[in-house]
């Protein structure tokens, strides 16, 4: 899930660039409790290991085309993000996905006919500069402190299940498990005419119901099957994505979904 600086990036990040000592020896990392970039990303990128926490708070979907990707849905309408204040405070305790925890930083190629990661950073976040307050990113020796490993340590981490979800999704995507999702919720004030939001992917249930049962047995056992049925549990929590919106005037009415219609633009990553 690592993108090359040059080229397309992945959601939230606008620029990248590979850290190193020599340009960036007396920089420092800060941390913050809040987290701007994501208040208005109504998406964000899952790994299957945060299924069974991420399915508690978010309606977990695939992205569509070629390469499905397992998303966390924050709202439902572009723009709109139910968890976070416009200024990145968390509203309530949401689970807060790995993806949005790793920024600024990423694994990127810097070559693109290697394999070989470097640790990247957004120049453009105010969580990595040359701050007088912080955790430094090199010693003076120039090699990386300790925090600096940590950083790295988390985004190998998560490259690591980066993987294992990819494969997850190749799975079911050579059982052609995956279709066209969508759903359609009622509205208090026109109940005839409920809005209906589709442009993502979920798990066919009656494909599901047709599988071999060597092969559900398969799944249960290598923790496939409770990972499916994360997804499918977590989709009913649309309904409840929808009437915090509503709550919170920015409903599909006050972003221009006065059609009962939304086409969902979801990321890639």
């Amino acid at each position: 899930m690592a993108s090359a600086p040059k080229a397309s990036l992945p959601i939230l990040y606008k620029e990248l660039v590979p850290l190193n000592s020599n340009d960036h020896g007396s920089w420092k990392g800060r941390t913050t409790e809040k987290a701007p970039w994501v208040s208005s990303q109504h998406a964000i990128p899952l790994t299957v290991e945060e299924f069974p926490l991420a399915q508690r708070d978010f309606p977990i979907v695939f992205s569509a085309g070629d390469k499905p990707v397992p998303l966390a849905l924050m709202g439902l309408n572009e723009g709109v993000n139910v968890f976070f204040e416009d200024d990145g405070t968390p509203i309530g305790a949401p689970y807060v996905p790995a993806y949005v925890r790793r920024y600024p930083f990423l694994l990127a190629k810097l070559q693109p006919e290697t394999d070989n990661l470097s640790l990247c950073f957004d120049p453009t976040s105010d969580l990595v500069g040359d701050f007088d307050e912080g955790q430094p990113l090199f010693g003076e020796d120039k090699q990386p402190s300790e925090h600096c490993k940590n950083l790295l340590d988390f985004c190998e981490k998560f490259e690591q299940a980066g993987n294992k979800t990819q494969m997850f999704v190749e799975e079911l995507t050579k059982a052609d498990l995956l279709m066209d999702g969508e759903i359609s919720i009622q509205r208090r004030d026109n109940p005839d005419q409920p809005f209906t939001y589709r442009g993502f992917r979920m798990v066919n249930q009656d494909k599901l119901r047709e599988l071999r049962g060597d092969q559900l047995r398969k799944w249960n056992e290598s923790g496939l099957l409770p990972l499916i049925f994360a997804h499918l549990f977590s989709l009913d929590l649309m309904r409840v994505i929808f009437a915090r919106q509503s709550e919170m005037g920015k409903g599909p009415m006050a972003v221009g979904g006065a059609n009962g219609a939304a086409n969902a633009t979801l990321p890639e990553a």
